[in-house]
Order: structure tokens, then sequence, then C-alpha cells
């Protein structure tokens, strides 16, 4: 029984589509690319028409026969400019690498309004498959709408991916176990940590590994020295000011972010405070922000740039495998990241 309907749905055409709905097959492609012009009435005509024939349309033939480019999309809302100059980066090489178009969203608000505003304007776009990075990437309103409308997505680090999703990541709590053991090996006890929004799965796989690794070392944690951020320079300037002005204060802290570790050692300075001799800073993500500090930051190598390819090669793929693509069974990709130590850490200062 499941072999017919498979074999239906794939003789199922355009020209089938356009009989049953009573319209011409120009209209039909007008409306499966979410284009502009089409009365309300007539496209739900004709999606009435495409769900009764279980119509898939295969993009990969439809990109063959008219000898173009593929258009891959992505919604960008993540608050760190470093993160987005390295994500586009790989994006964009990856883009040129195959011979095709990467089209920007700019999500202003992470709202779901925003999430939705978005996603229509690339799906209207004409985009064959889109890329999102956090937190666009757990946005169930981003996911759902790019699934009704057949658009092939792959996420980076959706820490809720299921087994039919695409997802590339790393291990962000291993990562930040291993950062705090290394301070713990430093001899630090009294070890702060700046997380950073709760609306990222990173934030709160980062957190975990920081107190894991705290709790394997039966430290125990003063809930003052744990504050928030978000990912930004200036929400480090604020969560390491609540750190440093507490007694005792902490002996080294932990941000999950370079953005932030770097705002720490700003903060630092002004509170006169030596890093790393009266102070060890460490960071995540090792961005343009670990080099650009003094002393430069040891930080968490993440390889956000070869992610993006990752993400772009891996939705190029899925379009160019059209109804052949296996939708059940997604794929997951982890990166390995690694602990870059530099001038910022040091043994604690008795």
């Amino acid at each position: 029984m499941a072999r017919t309907r498979r074999r239906n749905r794939q003789t199922v055409t355009i020209d089938d589509v356009a009989r049953q709905a009573g319209v011409s097959a120009m209209t039909v492609s007008r409306v499966m690319n979410a284009e502009s012009g089409v009365r309300d009435a007539t496209r739900q005509t004709v999606l009435k028409a495409v769900n009764a024939l279980n119509y898939q349309p295969n993009r990969s033939a439809r990109r063959l026969a008219k000898g173009a480019d593929v258009h891959i999309g992505l919604i960008y809302a993540n608050p760190s400019d470093s993160y987005l100059g390295r994500f586009l980066q790989g994006a964009l090489e990856a883009a040129q690498a195959s011979d095709n178009h990467l089209i920007v969203d700019i999500c202003e608000d992470n709202t779901p309004a925003a999430h939705v505003a978005s996603a229509m304007r690339l799906a209207k776009a004409g985009i064959a498959g889109v890329i999102l990075p956090p937190p666009t990437s757990s946005a169930p309103e981003i996911l759902s709408l790019f699934e009704e409308l057949e658009i092939p997505v792959a996420t980076v680090a959706n820490g809720t991916a299921g087994k039919s999703s695409n997802d590339i990541n790393i291990k962000d709590e291993a990562a930040a176990r291993s950062m705090t053991q290394y301070l713990i090996e430093l001899g630090h006890s009294r070890i702060g940590f700046i997380k950073g929004p709760s609306d990222q799965m990173s934030s709160t796989m980062r957190e975990r590994g920081y107190r894991k690794a705290m709790a394997e070392a039966q430290i125990e944690i003063d809930p003052r020295w744990v504050a928030e951020g978000h990912y930004t320079y200036r929400s480090g300037v604020t969560a390491a000011e609540l750190l440093l002005t507490t007694t005792p204060r902490p002996s080294a802290i932990f941000a999950s972010n370079d953005d932030m570790a770097a705002a720490t050692i700003g903060v630092a300075h002004r509170h006169g405070l030596s890093v790393p001799e009266e102070l060890t800073v460490v960071g995540f993500d090792n961005s343009p922000s670990a080099i650009s500090v003094w002393p430069e930051l040891t930080t968490i190598d993440q390889p956000v740039s070869a992610m993006a390819k990752s993400a772009f090669n891996l939705v190029l793929s899925k379009v160019d495998q059209g109804n052949e693509a296996d939708k059940e069974h997604g794929f997951q990709q982890t990166h390995e990241c690694r602990l870059i130590e530099r001038g910022s850490s040091a043994p604690v200062n008795p």
C-alpha cells in the first residue's frame, strides 16, 4: 500500500494540479513559489488541489530545467556582531564555491511575529532552502512555516533537534565543562560565570557544563557568582560589574562568549585589577574579540565559519535531492571545538 501511494505521488504533475484547480500551470507555479500577484481565493483553490493530489514539486528537476542558480536564505537575529561576521563569511564562501547565492534577512526582534515576517519575506523571494543560526534555529514559527511550504531547512545549534531535523552543532556542555575544569586545575574555586540569553540553547548548555564541573569538584556555587548577559559587550559590562563588587569576589570569571569576556577585562582594569595576576578571565567562541583585547583571551574555539559552510552545503544537498530526500531521518553533524590558552588565565593568586 505504501509503495502505491509513493508511485502515485511521483506521477502527479503540475499540469494535473492545474486541471484540478481550473487554472494555468503558471498560476500553480506562482503559488508554489509563494509569489505575489495571485488572488487569495485562487491561491486557496490551488493549495486544496495540491493537498488533494498530494503533489510535491521536484525542486532539483525545476532547477536543472531552468539552468538557474539556487538562492539559499538565512534569517539572522543573533546579537553578537562577531558571530554574524564569521557565520556570513562561511555561508558566503560556500555559496561562491557552489556558484549559488545567499539571501540574508535580518530579524530585528526575536519575537514570533518578527520570525514569521522574516520567513515570509524569504519565501516570497523564491528561496530553494534556508539556513538558520541561533536563535532562529529553534524558533518554532519559522520551522513550521518552512515545513508547510516544503522548503528544506538546515539549522545550526538547535539543541532540541529531532531525528528528522538537519542540524550542525558543537558539544556546548562538554566544552564549557572542560573550560571550568581547566580553571579548577589552575587552583580557582571562586569561579564566576556570565551566562547568555535564555532564548538560546547554547546558553543553557554552557551553564550546565559550568555547573556540572563545579559539582564534580565539590565546589559550591555562590548564587552571586552567576550573572546573566545577552552575548553583547554591553551586557558583559553590566554582568562583570555585579560579579566584581561581591565579597569575596571571584578569582576567575568564565563568560559564555568572547564579547562578554572582553567586557569583563575592561571592567577589571577599571577596578584596578590586573589580568591575569589578580583575576583570570576566559571566554567562548574564539572570535575576533579574543585577540583584540589585552591580555588576549583564553577561550573555546568554536568553528562558526565551518559550521555555516556545512549548513549551506547540507541544505543545498536537500534541494538537489528534491522528492528523493529522506524526510523521516535527518542529518546531525557535530564539529569539534578546543580550548585555546592565552594570556588572560593564570594559576590562582593565593
